[in-house]
């Protein structure tokens, strides 16, 4: 399986008596449509009362987000996953399950079905630089930078549906980027990349020279993880 806000999302452990699940504290809403969506999905499936909806994210850092919807026996969750019981009074509850490692990357974001895109999750969120070996992330160059793509860079991509993350320079004048949204695998992206992300950091900070983009636009991948 591959969400505007129709409930809640609510903290507990799997095995918590149903009148303990009730609060405010959600990592993902999910709508009416959606909830309504994966409760009939439960049913044809055996022994669906047990089973929860597990959601990971199972993109690398860098790349556009990827998830996988399974249902999995709520009582099988690992103690290091979030249980939450999205609740509707008329069409049912369900368990969702989330890694420990998805819990920030899907924070604030929304669970949605249409007829025409069947079920969808928008996320507000962009995932993490990569951590490439050599490459300096956490220094005041690298602060300059992201502050730079955070303030000017990605407010111009957005108006294309893309932006760019820092992954980090390599100390003799060369930031390393990558691109997801509309310009990841677009014909134009590294024109973009090169021609106006480039020219932008060039100018505005003297000590970074030149750009790489490490994203595979053939592909619209990451080289890295290949």
């Amino acid at each position: 399986m591959a969400a505007e806000r129709g409930g809640s999302l609510i903290q507990v452990s799997p095995l918590a008596p149903e009148s303990a699940r009730t609060g405010s504290d959600q990592i993902i809403a999910i709508t009416d449509q959606a909830l309504g969506e994966l409760l009939e999905l439960r049913q044809a499936e055996p022994e669906g009362d047990r089973l929860g909806l597990r959601l990971e994210v199972v993109s690398n850092p860098g790349e556009d987000f990827k998830y996988d919807l399974s249902f999995d026996v709520v009582t099988k969750a690992a103690f290091t996953d979030e249980v939450r019981t999205h609740v509707h009074p008329e069409l049912g509850s369900l368990k969702v399950i989330i890694p420990a490692a998805a819990i920030d990357l899907l924070e604030g974001a929304t669970l949605d079905h249409s007829a025409t895109q069947g079920l969808v999750i928008r996320n507000p969120n962009k995932p993490k630089a990569p951590s490439v070996e050599g490459l300096i992330s956490d220094d005041e160059l690298s602060a300059e930078v992201e502050a730079l793509v955070k303030g000017d860079i990605n407010p111009a991509l957005a108006a294309h549906g893309g932006y760019v993350t820092y992954v980090g320079h390599d100390g003799e004048g060369t930031a390393y980027l990558t691109m997801g949204g509309g310009c990841h695998g677009c014909s134009m992206s590294r024109m973009t990349m090169l021609d106006g992300v480039q020219t932008m950091l060039v100018e505005q900070i003297p000590a970074i020279e030149r750009v790489r983009d490490l994203t595979d636009h053939a592909s619209g991948e990451n080289p890295y993880y290949h």
